[in-house]
């Protein structure tokens, strides 16, 4: 680590951007509100641990908007790297949780390393392309090898198997292609492709995730079986109405009829008792931190910055936007939990990561806003 924080970095760390720490805390401390009254007015088993892992996040976030982005472009492949075998050894020695196998337990943690390849493929493809010249973004020689960086990691978390967060993975990685300056016609071609090959890829679905696909399309196929969990996370978003039913009177969780309220539905869990007012009101909070995630983005310094921002921005954003989608019943139910708000460490390390390193970037491009360049692109 030796060289990656600047020996001023006391003083720096006065001049940050307190308002998105601010926001990025607040949203936290709100899901541990929420769990709090999930677990029937409890600190345990879930709020104190949100809270105390918010704590201890907070600071390591803070620690990496020390470190210079030049640092995050020299290390890229290590941390790819690393990340790639631990989910190799995910396969090999990880533990067994909920039908999958996507944990090292390494004593104080229970580490989930397909989150934090998320962040590891946008560094290693912003390197990719910070390095390649102009004219080979469109050839053959310069798509082989952003394609084979984002497979490597997918083919693996398919065999945990965890179809929700191969799906953020693809997503992020084709999002960074996309803003690298690749033409359309790469991606609505596969995905013409895709569509057509829909059939074939239902039928290598496992048995759950075909029937996920099936309740998704039809809920009331079974909806005290495989259809419960969008059923109920729907009765008790609806149950709260325009203002909520109230702090700590959330029928639905607390009498135990929404599956998996401190997780996947904790957005359900909090609408029973925010109502829609609350529910607004979270996501304009999202809405803030992704929008100050695009404007450092396009008002970074150099191509890697630019595409490590808006790939990191979209990381957030898939979290987001997935996890709301499939607690409505507007997507199936992947097991993607909303950021900051669902209690789990892997995916708040995976967070708080990414926004220590937007800090990061920020921090250097506020001292010189002239290098911004105001696109995404590569011109």
């Amino acid at each position: 680590m030796i060289g990656l924080l600047n020996a001023r970095w006391p003083q720096r760390l006065l001049d940050q951007n307190w308002p998105i720490v601010a926001l990025v805390v607040g949203i936290g401390l709100f899901g541990s509100l929420t769990l709090y009254s999930a677990a029937g007015g409890s600190l345990s088993p879930w709020a104190l641990n949100h809270a105390l892992r918010l704590g201890v996040f907070t600071c390591l976030m803070l620690l990496l908007s020390q470190v210079s982005p030049q640092a995050w472009l020299a290390w890229a492949f290590p941390i790819y790297g690393l990340i790639l075998v631990a989910l190799v050894a995910v396969e090999l020695v990880g533990g067994l949780g909920g039908g999958s196998q996507r944990w090292l337990e390494l004593g104080v943690i229970r580490l989930q390393p397909s989150e934090l390849m998320k962040l590891a493929l946008v560094l290693v493809l912003g390197r990719v392309y910070h390095y390649l010249p102009l004219s080979h973004v469109n050839r053959s020689s310069g798509l082989w090898l952003p394609g084979l960086l984002i497979l490597l990691p997918v083919g693996l978390v398919l065999l945990q198997p965890d179809l929700g967060t191969s799906l953020t993975l693809v997503g992020g990685g084709a999002a960074l292609v996309f803003l690298a300056g690749t033409s359309i016609w790469y991606f609505i071609i596969p995905a013409g492709l895709l569509v057509a090959s829909l059939p074939i890829l239902y039928n290598m679905l496992h048995a759950y995730q075909q029937r996920r696909v099936e309740i998704f399309l039809n809920p009331e196929l079974d909806p005290l079986g495989a259809g419960y969990h969008i059923t109920q996370s729907k009765i008790a978003i609806g149950s709260g109405g325009l203002t909520g039913r109230g702090f700590l009177e959330g029928s639905q969780s607390h009498l135990l009829y929404l599956p998996e309220p401190h997780t996947d539905f904790v957005f359900a869990t909090m609408a029973e008792e925010w109502g829609l007012v609350g529910g607004i009101l979270l996501i304009l909070a999202y809405g803030l931190l992704l929008a100050w995630g695009w404007r450092v983005a396009l008002r970074a310094g150099d191509l890697f910055q630019r595409l490590v921002a808006g790939g990191l921005t979209m990381t957030i954003f898939f979290y987001v936007a997935i996890n709301l989608m499939m607690v409505m019943g507007l997507a199936p139910v992947v097991g993607l939990p909303l950021p900051l708000m669902s209690y789990g460490g892997s995916a708040m390390l995976t967070v708080m990561l990414a926004v220590g390193i937007l800090l990061s970037i920020d921090r250097v491009n506020r001292a010189a806003p002239h290098r911004g360049v105001g696109t995404l692109g590569l011109g």
